[in-house]
């Protein structure tokens, strides 16, 4: 009695914890192909280097079937537990506090390098970013769309893994109806794919990359040989980051005493307190060790997205 009394705690436990399994905040997004198909670009002037990247305002405001088509995947996408940030929500947000980041720099003049996109994914923060794209085939009286969903890391842009199909030939003109009847044969296996990628990074950290630069001639007056008891600053930041990283993981790819890059950077996916943990947040607790005794050093953060951040020594 007392040993199947022990496998139904067992068993009931295990669907506990499996009913309280986190599940990755996603963001449906229209892909770069269909924005430059559809005529849906800009092209930016990012400190002198011309980049052309995807409009999504634009698009939303002029196209009705992308409307469609983002809210019907993020319908198909809650359905199965799947927490989202709806993409128009947060370009409304961005736009309220657009004034205010348009005007952040350095107090040397030095803008911050961040695209258009790179403040949305800082802003939403999603885990996962879905691209999506589709296209619809007349046969006469009748419409077939074809469609491709890539999930992505919104931290890093690497790819997750992908869904693709057909819908069979219809009289309805409903982008909607045609792209549920598409994409609901595979959106499962593709879910769990990208269940599978965040219980990796729930285990094994989430892949981030922060530069430290040094201001030339800074107030300070240090740079990354400056030694505090015996130790060089750099040595004192790789100890911290070894400390500071799921299981010490992190590369190096290069320093001088006024650089140094570290990239594959596993960061924890929360905080003790359970909150979730962005690249800034994490970086900042860095930057907190350093300004305060005995190095006091006056420390500038800077985003590059939401998987970059860049701390700048020596001045703000």
């Amino acid at each position: 009695m007392k040993k199947y009394l022990f496998i139904c705690i067992g068993l009931l436990s295990a669907t506990m914890l499996f009913a309280q399994a986190k599940k990755p905040t996603l963001m449906v997004v229209p892909s770069d192909i269909w924005c430059n198909q559809n005529g849906y670009v800009q092209i930016i002037d990012n400190q002198g280097v011309k980049q052309t990247i995807p409009d999504y305002e634009q698009a939303l405001q002029n196209d009705m079937d992308l409307k469609l088509a983002i809210a019907k995947i993020n319908d198909l996408m809650a359905d199965r537990g799947f927490p989202l940030k709806d993409l128009e929500a947060q370009i409304k947000l961005i736009r309220q506090q657009n004034a205010e980041q348009n005007l952040v720099t350095s107090k040397n003049g030095n803008e911050m390098a961040e695209t258009p996109v790179d403040r949305l994914l800082r802003t939403a923060k999603a885990d996962i970013v879905i691209d999506l794209s589709w296209d619809v085939r007349e046969q006469g009286p009748k419409r077939t769309l074809t469609y491709i969903m890539e999930g992505k890391d919104a931290y890093t842009g690497k790819s997750i893994g992908g869904a693709n199909g057909a819908s069979q030939p219809s009289f309805s003109a409903d982008i909607a109806v045609l792209l549920e009847e598409a994409v609901v044969a595979n959106i499962d296996n593709f879910n769990n794919r990208l269940q599978s990628y965040f219980d990796d990074l729930f285990q094994n950290g989430r892949e981030v990359a922060l530069d430290i630069r040094v201001f030339q001639d800074n107030e300070a007056g240090i740079d990354l040989e400056s030694e505090f008891d015996g130790d060089e600053l750099i040595e004192i930041i790789d100890a911290w980051l070894a400390e500071n990283t799921v299981e010490g993981r992190f590369s190096k790819l290069g320093s001088s005493e006024y650089y140094a890059s570290y990239e594959q950077v596993r960061i924890p996916l929360y905080n003790a307190k359970g909150v979730a943990m962005d690249t800034e947040a994490w970086a900042r607790q860095l930057r907190n060790v350093l300004r305060k005794e005995p190095y006091n050093i006056p420390v500038k953060v800077m985003n590059r997205g939401l998987g970059k951040t860049i701390l700048v020594l020596g001045e703000k």
